[in-house]
């Protein structure tokens, strides 16, 4: 392994959703074995290795749950990018989570029909349901994290919403402990 894969980032464990991430450990890259060769597929796909990106970046979060800078700069290497053109991606989409989150991501979307509709009531019961208490702050469990979005594109259902790549429409407060249960 060379220096520059050596230095690109921080490990995770495989169930870093419960367990947290770990500052000190050595970074372990994400693209070896069976994740390389789904890379290396992929980027028959595409014109360019850059054309590759956003679904390079997708096999990071998939398998580590969120995009760390070390993740990023692997990424970038690998594409022969550099990482801060990777790094602007990924804070560019709101998709990628740039901090471990909890194993279910839950999206409330907060757009003015919604709001009209009950999205704040929506949000408060799911942030009192997972304990999170705060939106972007996983619950204690490390099960949840809540946060607020801007549109699901899904304006004639209000309130949307997203756990993981799971859609509900027509959330209300009052279906969210039931919603929470069986992620649970």
């Amino acid at each position: 392994m060379s220096d520059a894969a050596r230095a690109v980032g921080q490990r995770t464990s495989p169930d870093h959703l419960t367990a947290g991430h770990h500052d000190d450990a050595p970074y372990e890259p994400v693209f070896v074995g069976a994740r390389r060769a789904e890379l290396d597929e992929l980027l028959t796909r595409y014109p360019t290795k850059m054309a590759a990106l956003l679904p390079a970046l997708w096999i990071v979060q998939d398998e580590r749950g969120w995009v760390s800078d070390h993740a990023m700069a692997e990424v970038a290497q690998l594409l022969g990018l550099t990482p801060a053109y990777v790094k602007g991606v990924v804070t560019f989409y709101t998709m990628y989570h740039q901090h471990p989150v909890g194993r279910h991501f839950v999206q409330v979307c907060t757009t003015s029909p919604c709001h009209v509709c009950g999205a704040e009531d929506v949000v408060r019961s799911f942030l009192d349901e997972t304990g999170c208490r705060e939106l972007g702050v996983t619950s204690p469990d490390g099960r949840f994290t809540v946060i607020e979005v801007e549109c699901l594109g899904a304006c004639g259902f209000p309130t949307p919403v997203m756990v993981d790549n799971d859609f509900h429409d027509g959330v209300t407060a009052d279906q969210v402990p039931e919603l929470v249960r069986r992620y649970t």
